[in-house]
């Protein structure tokens, strides 16, 4: 992403950037501006344009940052409605899909406290790389029209999505019957603001839940390296699990009963593996290309097609919209299933780890013993790497390595390859690394998983080998 208002750019979820460098007042209303012209352009033809949801997390500023987008929307005769107060990201794309044609939340989402963004939703989901393409384009010319008083309508549409939820998950009857405590930890981020409404179970224990722009000085990612509080709080209390949620509530995270960080390689089969049971299993399983093979295992045995995706929810996204998708999954903990609307949701993952918990009766330790003893094990680590210049082309960087490829790493047979978003290597026991270049800063993020810990270190120590040379 440039600083320069000119080339403003959506990535994996949204435009990014440092407050008050690249996310500024400026940049916001030019993208609201590009917005509206893509939407006068869109429905020339018709009367009527679509009405426009404009939502915020808890950031520094991100009220007035929607204020500012909401009055551009309404200066170009445009529908604006601006919640009433902050909401997780899910929220925004539920309201896509009842009660308005576009949402804009402004949010960066997992980030640090100096970043802010803008994401637009569409249709119950993040808008498709085909439209923020064209956004993009209608951004880059757009000179914003100045405000002129026309209304902006603020109100609150905190119950349209408690409503949704409950409509998926049974919320009270679920937590009066939880038969011990649960930890959630909010990391300060926007689902708290429902928090109150759906965990009002004595048994629900809620950790860094109050409203801090600083996010109480971590990064309001759910990864391990953050969660020291969750996992403490787990062991002290002898809670039967805990889940994290992220800045904007759409990511999800979970620790065990033993107080151990579970990897999404780990949770996306549980879920997979749960949902199957609970539900007619048709469909297909999509997931992220740097996803784990536990969930191939359980679709293979339930008769399900299995497909990979390029890195980002929205590639999921898209297939549960045109296509027939059961289950779809990403590393970075996004989690949706057929039924919901075709979006990550953070607390619609937790409630359903609370159903399993419920229904099964057994832990969060003892639900994934029973998925290794069936399927094997799994040990998964990410590694980032910094590079000395960035990579823009993947694909060159993907052919390159194929060239140095051996037939065999680690004592086992290289089986297969793939270039869908970086170089993933697949073994013949289904251990599998990838390597994904980030294309817009010098950063190499390295994924491996295999049965061991032994294995998936050597795993990563292959990658930094094959770079060298």
């Amino acid at each position: 992403m440039s600083s320069h208002p000119n080339q403003i750019t959506f990535g994996t979820d949204g435009f990014r950037g440092i407050i008050s460098r690249d996310f500024t007042y400026d940049a916001v209303r030019k993208i609201a501006q590009g917005l509206a012209d893509y939407i006068a352009y869109k429905h020339m033809r018709v009367t009527e344009k679509p009405h426009v949801f404009v939502g915020y997390d808890r950031r520094f500023m991100s009220d007035r940052f929607a204020a500012a987008a909401a009055e551009i929307l309404a200066a170009n005769g445009i529908t604006a409605v601006v919640s009433a107060e902050p909401l997780p990201t899910p929220a925004v794309s539920c309201l896509t899909v009842s009660k308005f044609g576009l949402g804009v939340i402004i949010t960066a989402s997992h980030n640090k406290y100096f970043y802010n963004g803008v994401k637009i939703k569409q249709n119950g989901r993040s808008a498709p790389p085909s439209v923020t393409a064209e956004l993009e384009n209608y951004i880059s010319k757009a000179v914003p029209m100045k405000y002129d008083g026309a209304p902006v309508v603020k109100r609150s549409f905190k119950k349209s999505y408690l409503d949704y939820l409950n409509s998926k998950a049974r919320i009270g009857p679920l937590l009066s019957k939880l038969p011990g405590p649960v930890v959630i930890d909010f990391m300060y981020g926007a689902g708290a603001e429902v928090a109150d409404d759906i965990f009002n179970s004595k048994n629900i224990i809620k950790i860094r839940a109050g409203c801090d722009p600083l996010f109480g000085g971590i990064t309001p990612e759910p990864v391990e390296k953050n969660l020291a509080e969750l996992i403490d709080t787990v062991r002290k209390k002898g809670a039967l699990m805990g889940f994290a949620l992220d800045g904007d509530a759409d990511r999800f995270a979970l620790v065990s009963d033993k107080g151990r960080y579970m990897t999404p390689c780990q949770i996306a089969p549980m879920l997979l593996d749960y949902l199957l049971k609970r539900n007619t299993p048709k469909g297909k399983v999509a997931q992220a290309v740097s996803m784990g093979y536990l969930t191939r295992r359980i679709a293979k045995a339930a008769g399900l097609l299995f497909e990979e995706t390029p890195v980002g929810f929205k590639y999921i996204a898209e297939k549960m919209i045109s296509e027939d998708v059961f289950f779809g999954a990403e590393e970075s903990g996004g989690y949706a299933w057929k039924g919901n609307i075709p979006e990550r949701d953070g607390i619609l993952t937790g409630l359903m780890f609370l159903e399993m918990t419920m229904k099964t009766k057994k832990t969060a330790s003892e639900l994934y013993k029973d998925i290794e003893t069936k399927y094997g094990k799994s040990v998964f680590i990410r590694k980032d790497a910094k590079l000395d210049k960035t990579i823009p082309n993947k694909h060159s960087f993907a052919v390159k390595l194929k060239k140095k490829l051996p037939k065999t790493i680690i004592g086992r047979k290289v089986l297969d390859t793939n270039t869908i978003d970086g170089f993933k290597i697949i073994l013949d026991n289904d251990s599998w690394l990838l390597m994904r270049p980030s294309g817009t800063e010098p950063l190499l993020r390295t994924y491996a998983e295999t049965e061991s810990q032994e294995n998936t270190g050597k795993l990563l120590e292959f990658a930094a080998r094959l770079m060298e040379h």
